[in-house]
């Protein structure tokens, strides 16, 4: 049965911005500071996103090592990082549909709420959004994944996760494999999209609803893209 949209939640990193080069000079830092190699773009793509204590063990960190390279990491990207960010094409354009066709937009990053709100006060878009969640700012504490991330939204928005028809009207939006998984964890849907820095691969093999490729198709999107048959 068609559930049209109502509510919509948005990722940051690679969905909203580009926010690469602040947050790899910033693991670089970290990483040299706390003496480690520093990580090639390859690595550092594949961190931006995901909760850090869950990427830096597969680049070398030790566990005892993990919460002093975070702290060192934040320490300059919440000093100079979260600026050195640019808001990709289109995204000004898209937040605007999404608020004309009468959607309640949300953000919902993995990135401490904290910071993620000076970014989107930054970029000006802070009235755009009825709620803004991100992971909680004290490393290993309260929200940590995006499914966590995304359980929280979805109480603040009142949805309740045992009603399958409030849950037919939200959709997530996000560019990495674990946007789609917290959707699913949450039994709500994800469209993912191309520009970010995830892989149309990851994303079809996390199990992404649709893939768009600009800014410009996700107002579409959402409106043409009905369940899946999650469960």
């Amino acid at each position: 049965m068609n559930a049209p949209r109502t509510h919509v939640l948005l990722d940051l990193d690679g969905t909203i911005s580009d926010s690469s080069p602040g947050i790899g000079r910033s693991l670089i830092h970290a990483f040299t500071t706390c003496g480690y190699a520093a990580p090639d773009d390859e690595a550092i793509r594949s961190m931006i996103g995901p909760p850090f204590e869950l990427s830096f063990p597969k680049h070398g960190i030790h566990v005892e090592d993990i919460e002093k390279v975070i702290e060192v990491y934040r320490l300059r990207y919440d000093d100079v990082g979260l600026f050195e960010n640019t808001m990709y094409d289109g995204v000004g354009e898209m937040m605007e549909s999404l608020r004309s066709d009468g959607h309640t937009i949300s953000l919902a990053t993995a990135k401490p709420q904290s910071t993620a709100v000076r970014i989107i006060e930054h970029f000006g878009l802070t009235d755009y959004f009825a709620r803004k969640v991100g992971a909680s700012d004290t490393v290993g504490e309260g929200r940590r994944t995006k499914g966590e991330v995304i359980t929280h939204a979805l109480h603040l928005l009142g949805v309740s996760p045992h009603d399958r028809i409030a849950l037919d009207h939200v959709i997530m939006v996000g560019d990495r494999d674990h946007d789609v998984e917290g959707a699913h964890l949450n039994t709500i849907d994800c469209i993912g999209v191309g520009w970010g820095f995830g892989s149309v691969e990851e994303l079809t093999e996390a199990g992404a609803l649709t893939i768009v490729e600009h800014p410009h198709e996700v107002a579409g999107a959402i409106g043409a893209a009905y369940r899946s048959d999650l469960s």
